[in-house]
This record gives C-alpha cells, sequence and structure tokens, in this order.
C-alpha cells in the first residue's frame, strides 16, 4: 500500500515536471513570435527625455544623466561593451554611443531596458560645464537604427557658455576628410578637453564653452579609446576664442626619425621608382644632386637626369606617347602620298625608310603640376571623397596646400644592364614634421627575356 502510494506520487510528480517544461516551452516559443495587430515596427528608437535637459543648471548633481527613449534598446548598442576611457570607451557597445566630456577617467555607461545612464567614475565637479553627445547608431531590439544623434550640455554651477569653434579635419596624405576623425578642444595647458566627432564631410562644431585660449587636436582615432596613440595621424592648433573661431586641421602621421627609404623598383630600362615608408615633405623637392645610382660591385657612378614625381611622370609619358603617335600618323601619311613607283618599303618606314626623330620631351616644372594631388590619388585608389556634394568643397580645402608624395620616379641618362645590381642613395629626405634622413636601398634589374624559338616543328 506504501509502495503503490509511492510510485503514485512519483508519477503526479513526473507529470507536473513535464507540465512545467510545457509551459516554459510555449513561453520559449511565444516570445520568439512577431507581436501581432499589424505590420512589424520599422521606427527607430526616439529619444524623449534628458534629465538634467540640455541648458540646465544642477550645483549638486549626483545622479547619472539619464536619455530616456520610447522603447526598449538593444544593450549591446554598436555590438560589445565594456568600460569607457575619456568620454568612452572603445567603438563597440553603448558606451561607444556616448562622448561626455570634459572628464579626466572611466565614464560610466550603464543600460536600463528603455534608458541609459551616464556618469563619470570620478563624480560630478562643481564649477563645470559638461557636454555629451549621444552619437548616431542606437538600434532597438529588431535592429532599427537611430541616424541622428544629440549634443546635451549643462553645468554643476557657471551659467551655460556661448563660445564656439568649428571647422574641418583633413586627412593631408589621404586627400580626403578625416576617417574616424575625433577632436578634443583643451584650455591651452590642459589636456582635459571637450570631445565631438568629426561627420562625413570632415566638419565638427563645438558649442557652448567658456572663452579663452585652446588647443584643438584632430586625430584618426583608429582603434576607438579616444586617445592619440602613436601612428595615429593628427594635427592641432592654437585656436583664441573669444565668441567664435574656426581652423583647419590637416591630419598625418608624425614621426620623430626621417623617412626611411623601403625600395628601389624597376619600371624600364631607364626609369625605376622610389618608395619610402613615409610621406615626404612637399616643399622640399629631391633632386639629381641628392639622388644618386651607383652600379655594383664597384660603386661607378651612373648619371641620374630627372627626379619626377609620380603626377611628373605620368605627364612625361603622356607627351613622349602623344609625340610616338603624331610620328606614327606622319609616316601613314607620307606612304598615302608617296610617288609613284617610290619602293613600298620606304614609304612604309621600312629598311629605306628615314625614322623621324620625335621631338625631346622636356621635363616638366619643377611645381606640382595642376590635379597632380588627384591622379596620384586614384593610381593609389585612394577616395577621392566622401559625397557628391562635399567633393567640391574638400577639393578647395585640400589645395591649400601641395600633395605629399611617399614615391618618386628616377630616370637615368643611358639604359641600365639587364640583370645588373645597382645601389640607390637618398640623402636628406624629409617627412612632413620636418625630420630628415639619409637613404639607402639596392635596385635590381630583371634579366633580359629569352628570344622565342620561331623554328617551325619538323
Amino acid at each position: 500500500m506504501a509502495g503503490a502510494a509511492a510510485r503514485a506520487g512519483q508519477q503526479a510528480h513526473g507529470t507536473g515536471l513535464l507540465l512545467s517544461l510545457g509551459v516554459l516551452a510555449g513561453v520559449a516559443c511565444a516570445n520568439v513570435e512577431a507581436p501581432p495587430g499589424g505590420p512589424p515596427d520599422a521606427q527607430p528608437p526616439a529619444l524623449v527625455r534628458v534629465a538634467p535637459e540640455s541648458g540646465a543648471v544642477v550645483p549638486s548633481l549626483k545622479d547619472a544623466v539619464v536619455l530616456q527613449f520610447d522603447e526598449v534598446i538593444d544593450e549591446m548598442g554598436g555590438g560589445g561593451g565594456g568600460g569607457a576611457r575619456f568620454g568612452g570607451g572603445g567603438a563597440a557597445g553603448l558606451d561607444g554611443q556616448i562622448l561626455l566630456s570634459p572628464v579626466t577617467g572611466d565614464v560610466e555607461v550603464s543600460w536600463r531596458r528603455t534608458a541609459i545612464g551616464v556618469k563619470p567614475r570620478e563624480g560630478w565637479r562643481r564649477g563645470r560645464v559638461y557636454r555629451l553627445e549621444l552619437l548616431p547608431g542606437i538600434r532597438d531590439l529588431r535592429g532599427n537604427r537611430l541616424g541622428d544623434g544629440r549634443v546635451v550640455v549643462f553645468s554643476t554651477g557657471p551659467a551655460i557658455p556661448s563660445a564656439v569653434v568649428s571647422g574641418t579635419a583633413l586627412d593631408w596624405t589621404g586627400q580626403r576628410a578625416l576617417a574616424q576623425g575625433l577632436i578634443r578642444v583643451a584650455p591651452h595647458g590642459d589636456t582635459t578637453g571637450y570631445l565631438a566627432r568629426v561627420d562625413s564631410a570632415g566638419g565638427f562644431h563645438v558649442a557652448a564653452i567658456p572663452p579663452g585660449d585652446y588647443v584643438v587636436h584632430a586625430l584618426r582615432d583608429e582603434n576607438g579609446n579616444r586617445r592619440l596613440d602613436r601612428r595615429e595621424a593628427y594635427d592641432s592648433a592654437l585656436v583664441r576664442i573669444d565668441s567664435s573661431a574656426t581652423t583647419i586641421l590637416w591630419a598625418f602621421v608624425h614621426d620623430t626619425a626621417g623617412p626611411r627609404l623601403r625600395s628601389a623598383d624597376p619600371v624600364d630600362s631607364v626609369t625605376f621608382r622610389l618608395v619610402f615608408a613615409r610621406h615626404l615633405d612637399p616643399s622640399d623637392r629631391l633632386d639629381t644632386a641628392r639622388v644618386r645610382l651607383l652600379a655594383l660591385p664597384d660603386s661607378t657612378p651612373v648619371p641620374v637626369a630627372l627626379v619626377l614625381l609620380p603626377a611628373q611622370y605620368d605627364s612625361l609619358t603622356a607627351r613622349e606617347r602623344a609625340a610616338a603617335d603624331s610620328a606614327r600618323r606622319a609616316q601613314g601619311d607620307t606612304a598615302g602620298a608617296r610617288a609613284p613607283g617610290a619602293p613600298a618599303a620606304a614609304a612604309a618606314g621600312g629598311p629605306g625608310a628615314a625614322k623621324p626623330r620625335p621631338a625631346p620631351a622636356q621635363p616638366p616644372a619643377a611645381g606640382v603640376p595642376e590635379a597632380a594631388g588627384a591622379r596620384g590619388a586614384a593610381a593609389k585608389g585612394t577616395p577621392a571623397a566622401v559625397a557628391p556634394s562635399d567633393t567640391a568643397a574638400l577639393r578647395r580645402l585640400l589645395a591649400q596646400r601641395p600633395v605629399p608624395f611617399d614615391r618618386l620616379v628616377v630616370r637615368v641618362r643611358q639604359p641600365l644592364a639587364a640583370d645588373a645590381r645597382f645601389l640607390v642613395r637618398v640623402t636628406g629626405a624629409r617627412n612632413l614634421n620636418g625630420a630628415v634622413a639619409d637613404g639607402q636601398a639596392v635596385l635590381t634589374m630583371p634579366k633580359r627575356a629569352a628570344p622565342r624559338d620561331t623554328t617551325p616543328p619538323p
């Protein structure tokens, strides 16, 4: 009797467990189904409230700033998480969508289903004006993305100021707007400043900052840590801001060592190309006195005729091709108008014909030809601009400085021997921030191609 009761209890327990699992499974299945009642939601989340609101003065602020949305947002934000550093962390997660400045340490960014909380780990400092920028990219649970950002300015003491600094950040060597650009506007003598992102056209605008002398930095924040790291391109300018100021920043990688000569590559029997590890100062042109060629193994000097920019070399070869084409057309016209009885071979430029001499090509002017930068960028696969509407304005700005180059083309007076080796020496090459270095590389000419065997098979 007791055994039967025990078996009955076990069966009841098993039945209850199965029912519980079934209910959980049903709930799980219900959760993955689309909600009933109309088409799926395709609208991005909307920011409906910020506390404290923009323009507020809150001397005793202690809690986190709250960004309230009209629906639940994706906790992963841009696809990750983690702590924020100097106004936000890496490019992933909700912290990657927030810029809080000025702060000197970490920023805590928390997810609250329909809201984001933001607070500096050091706490809110009294007597400071804060700038919080929500970057585009917040998503809801369906993946709908908020395309617009929002800037909130509030104070823990002083009145909200009205000074503004704006401008354009350019990638000087890439000849385009500064991609992944971050702006830092710090008081002169201080490293803590206001942060802002560069837009797709390279523009930036930082408003509501106190008047004064500022150092404006533009940096290509490749790893998303919002700090200047080694090998990241940047530029800076000292700006005095009374009510408003504008500046243009030309970002490039700053090297303390001079440019290293990376390689010397043959182009044809009288031409070779020099490739440097970094871009050279376009205002300091290397000439034949600073580029030497020595035949190995006995270091016999080989005369150098020209040292050209790639765009100048392209212009020179285009003129040479045009002259050769003109000579061939002239030969054809002469052949068509030859006197009766004239030898066909001579008229057609055969063995009996006098070969025309094309006019010697003159080297281009020492300066960079017009539109040389555009041709050079196209040859290296560099995007010309970020958007058609921004192209003209970017071109006008980029035209204010000569285009940096990391390659040169060298021509010699006599053809170089096939399968021979030469030492190329460059002296006094200067990079964009003025560091100078000498360099050398070995040039190896290719072997002469073996003649094809035209003997018919037996």
